[in-house]
């Protein structure tokens, strides 16, 4: 297990300086365009802050979960692709799950930080 951990960390790693790296620039801002959106109508339909009213708000966990699951799909599956094409280009060879994980990470992280700030900022106004 550590091994594997290992190996996906020095690819992930690897990504940083080799050709298609736009995408990793790229992708966390087309992540962080839909939380914004998705967070100024929050504000706009006076629902809590996201990753707040998952934990705070059970009655609304699931319609939650599936707002932010469909701002973020598209720009995940674009991540995934993008990543084993640059693998199959780069190495020969295709390791899916350093894909999702990348594509994870570039995507569900700056959605999860922002969505719910840009709701609190735009209460706020």
């Amino acid at each position: 297990m550590e091994d594997f951990l290992a190996r996906i960390y020095d690819e992930i790693v690897a990504r940083l300086h080799g050709p298609m790296k736009f995408r990793l620039v790229i992708q966390p801002l087309i992540a962080a365009i839909f939380a914004i959106r998705a967070g100024l109508a929050d504000a706009r339909a006076g629902r809590p802050a996201f990753v707040w009213g998952l934990f705070t708000h059970p009655e609304q966990r699931g319609t939650m979960l599936k707002s932010g699951f469909k701002d973020v799909a598209k720009v995940f599956t674009m991540a995934t692709v993008m990543d084993l094409i640059y693998q199959f280009i780069i190495d020969r060879h295709v390791h899916v799950i350093s894909a999702l994980i990348l594509a994870a990470v570039l995507c569900f992280i700056p959605y999860l930080l922002l969505r719910g700030p840009v709701n609190r900022l735009a209460r706020r106004k």
